[in-house]
């Protein structure tokens, strides 16, 4: 699989890349042996970059992809995860940017994951708790994450977050090497697209994550969990339908469209079934039917570039 620099970072990625988040059962139930078979099948199939988080599944997303990393040689694998957002006892996510948790967080990844340290770290959803931390993340939180930088227990330093402001001003005023940038690039959303620019400028490598729309591109439309209306499902949903009458599905031009764009290092998606990971690779070797994309946009009409987070 096709090798890219992420920005300046000295740090080489897969085209693809694979998302951890499923391995936590974010999207439905997960099954143990079948999560680490589509690890492997990832791997095996040339993806070299792994992402995960803490708040992913209250962490077993991270225990999950630790078992399955267990044996493979370190070298062959860039591995990221994030700090800042944690599940607690009571199941609810919360943020806290500080100094101590984040370096006492981050020992936890690491021993979970099992691995000394990692590729690249990545502050995680700073708009959470209606930005009340906001200010807290991009002082303590980004001084202490480069001071691990520093340290060797990173490589490099990123975000993972949605709002597109977010995104304006942090390349604009933060000294990071990557962005994780879910949800804007993608049938339902390009607004990656204003950011590039500007993270070119910086020489910030982009991470395109969510080619589905969190669930709302599948067959299965989105979780429950995800704040479409049922008048929003229901345009998702004629998308599909057409797709199929077209010959093709609309998980297939979703995730052909979003690792359409060459400007970003790497377009990253998550599943737990070895099967899915290796049908949506083999979709790339497909041409991509840009008048069939045309006409999904224009069903998609109403949800194109809407604030969902």
């Amino acid at each position: 699989m096709e090798r890219r620099p992420l920005g300046r970072s000295g740090i080489w990625v897969s085209a693809l890349s694979f998302g951890a988040s499923a391995l936590g059962g974010v999207f439905h139930a997960v099954d143990e042996d079948e999560a680490i078979r589509a690890v492997h099948a990832a791997l095996d199939a040339g993806i070299s970059y792994f992402d995960v988080a803490p708040a992913y599944g209250g962490t077993r997303a991270e225990t999950l992809l630790g078992k399955a990393l267990k044996g493979v040689p370190r070298e062959r694998y860039i591995l990221s995860t994030k700090v800042g957002k944690y599940s607690g006892a009571d199941g609810r996510d919360r943020l806290d940017f500080t100094e101590a948790r984040i370096r006492a967080e981050f020992e936890a990844s690491l021993a979970r994951l099992g691995v000394e340290h990692v590729d690249i770290l990545h502050i995680h959803d700073i708009e959470y708790e209606g930005r009340d931390r906001l200010e807290n993340a991009l002082g303590e939180g980004v001084a202490t994450v480069q001071a691990l930088k520093r340290e060797g227990r990173t490589r490099a330093v990123g975000f993972g977050f949605y709002p597109v402001d977010l995104w304006e001003r942090v390349l604009r005023e933060v000294d990071c090497d990557a962005a994780l940038v879910h949800n804007h690039y993608g049938l339902h959303d390009t607004r990656l697209e204003m950011l590039l620019p500007h993270a070119a400028a910086k020489g910030v490598g982009v991470i395109s994550a969510s080619p589905f729309a969190s669930g709302m591109l599948t067959e299965c439309g989105a979780p429950a969990w995800h704040p479409a209306s049922a008048a929003d499902r229901a345009v998702a949903a004629e998308a599909a339908t057409l797709c199929r009458a077209r010959g093709s599905s609309i998980e297939k031009l979703a995730f052909q469209f979003a690792a359409s764009n060459g400007e970003v290092a790497t377009m990253m998606f998550s599943s737990a079934n070895a099967a899915s990971v290796l049908r949506n690779i083999g979709w790339l070797a497909e041409p991509l039917d840009m008048d069939l994309v045309s006409d999904v946009r224009a069903v998609l009409g109403p949800l194109i570039d809407r604030d969902w987070y």
